[in-house]
Formats: structure tokens, sequence, C-alpha cells
């Protein structure tokens, strides 16, 4: 019989839900991600925030590379400044292929387009990030998208009465 997996660590997925909220997600992308060794524990731990993130894309050499997300140290690496510990703010290469790279870059050249990141997971053993070409929301799409949320709260709690 094989092991069991620690379903925990499979399963765990951070998510940027910021992001739907400030943007309009037109396209999305699941790229890897290089990661160092408590870098990968970190994520594994849940010590992530994508919120403050963004995708840069570069077309010569093609690459993507990822800014300002903030993977937590991992305690049991050492202190800070030892080199087996990471820095929790550093640039990381994502991993994509050069078709898709030169497709997003594409579509990032037209105004008021980014690209952010949306969620962050591990799919058989490998760190993967979603990503998604977004366009920046404006105040009164914000406002509607908060008065459906209070809409959509309002008709699940009549209806839980109604039961």
């Amino acid at each position: 019989m094989s092991k069991k997996k620690d379903a925990k660590s499979e399963d765990r997925t951070i998510e940027n839900r910021k992001a739907r909220f400030e943007y309009h997600i037109h396209d999305t992308l699941e790229v890897g991600i290089a990661l160092q060794g408590s870098e990968v524990k970190s994520v594994r731990d849940g010590a992530v925030s994508l919120t403050e993130g963004y995708v840069r894309v570069e077309t010569a050499p093609p690459g993507l590379f990822l800014h300002q997300v903030n993977i937590g140290e991992y305690g049991p690496a050492g202190p800070a400044g030892n080199r087996r510990q990471h820095a929790p703010t550093r640039t990381r290469v994502l991993l994509a292929h050069k078709r898709e790279i030169l497709k997003l870059a594409k579509q990032v050249e037209q105004r008021g387009m980014t690209m952010v990141p949306l969620k962050l997971y591990f799919k058989d053993g490998f760190a993967k990030l979603l990503i998604g070409v977004a366009e920046g929301k404006a105040r009164h799409d914000k406002r509607e998208t908060i008065a459906k949320r209070q809409a959509d709260r309002d008709i699940a709690r009549a209806m839980s009465r109604r039961a």
C-alpha cells in the first residue's frame, strides 16, 4: 500500500480575494513558480500574502516575474540572514511556455491592463500560481459589486429562515 499524503497541505489554497474586487479579470493562466526550499515550507504552512503582488512580463528574453508577494520566513530554517533562509519579498521567476508569455505580453501592452496573482496552490507536489490579465475597476463598479454581494446575502438569509 502507498502512504497517505498529508491532505491538509495538498488542499491548501491561498487566494487573492482583493484582486477579484479591485479588477475585472479577463484571462487567466496557470504557471509554475520557482521557490527555494524554505519558501516551499512556508507556502505549505500558509504564510503567504498575495494582495500586494503583481506580475511583470519581459519579452527579450521572454519571462514572467512575480514582485512584492510576501512569503513569510520559515522558522526552523534559521535566523534571518542565514543562507538557508529566504528573503520574504524577493522577485520570483514564474515558469510558462514562450508562446504563453508572448501572448500575455501582447495583452498587457493594452492601456489599463495589468497582471495580478489570483491563487497559489500545490498540484501534484508542485507549487502553481494562477495569474490573471486584469483591468482596474472604476469606483461605481466596486459599488455594484458590494450591492450585489449584499443582495445575495439577504436572499440566502431569507431562504434559510424559510426552510
